[in-house]
C-alpha cells in the first residue's frame, strides 16, 4: 500500500496556514473544494458551510461517509479595553494557559489582519510580583496585546478591530528529523490532510472503493454540531477521523491509530469497531483501543443529532490535545492505512 506521507504533510502545512477557527471556515472549505475537484471528485457545499466530496464506488446503494473537521480552536474579541487591549472568548475547549505568550492574528472584517500576542495581565514579576504572576489564568486576566501603536479603545477601533472579530493563534509547525509533528491544530487539520491522500490514492491507482464514499469536511465539530443532519442519505456507515488524546490512563500513543470504543457522548457501535479492529490486525496496522473521558467526535455528535447509521471514530494518537499538540508520522500513516483498507473491504 503506497501511502504518500509527504503528500499528507504538504496538505497539513497548507491547511494549517489557512485560519479556520470554529465559525470562520469558509476560506479553508472553499480551498478544499478546489483541491478535491482537481483530484477528480464531485463536491457539494452544505447549507451550513461544510463540504462533501464523493468517490463513486462499486456499490452505489450502500454508502460510506468518512469525516474530518476543518474547524479548530481559536478565539473571538469580546471587549476592547480603555488602554487598547483585547479581552476574548475562547472558541472550543482548551485551558486559558494553553495560549499564554502565543502570537496571534486578529482577522478584521474590512481592514485586514492585525498581529498581537495573548498575554497574562500580570506576566511581569518585576511589576506585579511573584504572587500575582502565579495566580489562575482566566477571562479576567488574559488579554491580547496588539503589535500596533495603540493607547486607547479608539486607537483599536481605528485599526478596524471590533467585538466579534476572530482570533487565530500561530500554529508553530515543526516536523522533526525523528518524525514527530509539533503544531497547534493537529486537531483536526491532520485528518483533513488524510482525506486528500485518500482521494489521491484512488485516483492515481485507478481504483474505486467498494462502496460510494463521501469525504465530509465538517466545520462546527469543536462547537458540538459538526455533521448535524447533512450526511448523504444512502450512508450506512460513518467513520470520523479525529485525534486520540494521549495521557495518563489512556492506551493511545503517538505511533498508532486509535479505534475509539467510548467517549463522553456515547459508546461506539461495536459491529463497526470490531470490523475496523479485524482490518487492522489482518493488515498488520499498529492500532489500539481507547476510551475517552472528555471528548467527542463528528460521529458521536451525528448520533446525538439523530442520525441512523453504524458509527466509529479513529485517529492518530496525539499528545497535549487542545494545547501545543504533537503526534508522529507513524500514527498518521497507520490511520491512513486503516481507512484505505476499510474502504477496499466488502
Amino acid at each position: 500500500m503506497n501511502i504518500n506521507i509527504n503528500n499528507i504533510l504538504e496538505y497539513l502545512e497548507k491547511y494549517l496556514a489557512i485560519p479556520s477557527p470554529g465559525g470562520y471556515t469558509d476560506k479553508a472549505v472553499l480551498e478544499a473544494k478546489k483541491d478535491f475537484e482537481e483530484l477528480g471528485l464531485t463536491t457539494k457545499v452544505t447549507n451550513k458551510g461544510g463540504l462533501i466530496a464523493t468517490l463513486l464506488g462499486e456499490d452505489d446503494e450502500n454508502h460510506i461517509t468518512i469525516s474530518a473537521h476543518m474547524d479548530t480552536l481559536g478565539a473571538m474579541v469580546k471587549e476592547i479595553t480603555t488602554d487598547g487591549k483585547l479581552k476574548y472568548h475562547k472558541i472550543g475547549g482548551g485551558c486559558w494557559s494553553a495560549v499564554e505568550g502565543e502570537n496571534c492574528t486578529i482577522i478584521t472584517r474590512k481592514k485586514g489582519d492585525v498581529r498581537g500576542t495573548s498575554m497574562f495581565k500580570y506576566s511581569s514579576t518585576h511589576t506585579y510580583g511573584q504572587e500575582n504572576a502565579n495566580s489562575e489564568r482566566n477571562f479576567n486576566n488574559m488579554e491580547i496585546r496588539l503589535d500596533e501603536n495603540v493607547m486607547s479603545k479608539q486607537d483599536v477601533l481605528d485599526l478596524g478591530i471590533s467585538v466579534g472579530d476572530f482570533i487565530y493563534f500561530d500554529t508553530r509547525l515543526e516536523i522533526t528529523d525523528s518524525g514527530f509533528i509539533k503544531t497547534r491544530y493537529i486537531d483536526n487539520k491532520a485528518a483533513v490532510a488524510i482525506l486528500f491522500e485518500l482521494a489521491r490514492y484512488f485516483k492515481e491507482n485507478n481504483l474505486q472503493p467498494k462502496h460510494t464514499t463521501h469525504l465530509y469536511i465538517s466545520n462546527y465539530e469543536e462547537l458540538g454540531h459538526g455533521l448535524s443532519r447533512a450526511i448523504p442519505s444512502k450512508t450506512k456507515e460513518l467513520v470520523s477521523i479525529d485525534i486520540a488524546p494521549v495521557g495518563d490512563g489512556q492506551t493511545s500513543n503517538e505511533h498508532s491509530v486509535c479505534i475509539t470504543a467510548k467517549d463522553k457522548q456515547t459508546v461506539y457501535d461495536s459491529y463497526l469497531r470490531f470490523k475496523l479492529t479485524d482490518i487492522a490486525e489482518e493488515n498488520d496496522i499498529n492500532y489500539n483501543i481507547d476510551l475517552f473521558n472528555n471528548y467527542g467526535s463528528d460521529a458521536s455528535q451525528a448520533i446525538k443529532w439523530g442520525e441512523d447509521l453504524r458509527f466509529a471514530n479513529i485517529g492518530p494518537g496525539t499528545d497535549a490535545s487542545h494545547h501545543y499538540e504533537r503526534t508522529h508520522i507513524d500514527a498518521i500513516e497507520n490511520t491512513t492505512k486503516l481507512i484505505l483498507c476499510y474502504l477496499l473491504t466488502d
